[in-house]
C-alpha cells in the first residue's frame, strides 16, 4: 500500500475543494439547461467594425454572480475577427470547423474538440479558413467587452 505524502494529500484536498466550489457555484447560479447544437436558434447575422461579417450567436445563459455570458458563435468560412482583448477570462471549445487563433504572438490551429482559455487582457484574433463554418461554445468569466487593438 502506497501512502500519500503531505504535499500530495494537500493538492488532492485543494483540487477536491475547488471542484466542489465550482460545481456548487454552477448549480446554484443557473437553472438546468439541456440543448442540442442541431436545434439552436441562431440570431441574425452581424459583424463589421472588427467583428467577423456574418457572425451569428445564440445565447445560452448569464451567470448571476459574475455577469459572464455563455453562448454559441458561428463564424462563416473565410471570416476574420480583428485583434482584440477582453477584461475577463474567456473559455472556448471548438465544436465544428477549424479556427486559427492568434494568442499574443503565437498562432494555433484549432479543430473540433479543442479547448482554449484566453486570459483577460490578452490580445487575440481569429481566422476561419475556407472549408466549413466554425462553431464555438464560449463562456466568459465576467461581462463581455471587446477592446480592439489599433494596428
Amino acid at each position: 500500500m502506497k501512502l500519500m505524502t503531505h504535499d500530495t494529500l494537500g493538492r488532492v484536498l485543494v483540487r477536491g475543494f475547488c471542484l466542489l466550489l465550482l460545481c456548487s457555484s454552477v448549480y446554484s447560479q443557473e437553472p438546468p439547461l439541456v440543448t442540442n447544437l442541431e436545434n439552436v436558434e441562431w440570431g441574425p447575422a452581424g459583424g463589421g467594425n472588427g467583428f467577423p461579417v456574418g457572425v451569428r450567436t445564440a445565447r445560452l445563459g448569464v451567470d448571476a454572480t459574475s455577469g459572464g455570458v455563455s453562448y454559441y458563435a458561428r463564424f462563416p468560412t473565410g471570416s476574420h475577427f480583428d485583434l482584440h482583448w477582453h477584461t475577463h477570462d474567456e473559455y472556448v471549445a471548438v465544436l465544428r470547423g477549424e479556427v486559427t487563433l492568434v494568442l499574443g504572438d503565437t498562432s494555433h490551429l484549432l479543430v473540433p474538440g479543442s479547448y482554449i482559455v484566453i486570459p483577460g487582457k490578452m490580445n487575440h484574433s481569429w481566422d476561419v479558413p475556407t472549408g466549413e463554418d466554425a462553431i464555438i461554445l464560449v463562456r466568459r468569466g465576467g461581462p463581455a467587452d471587446f477592446n480592439f487593438v489599433e494596428q
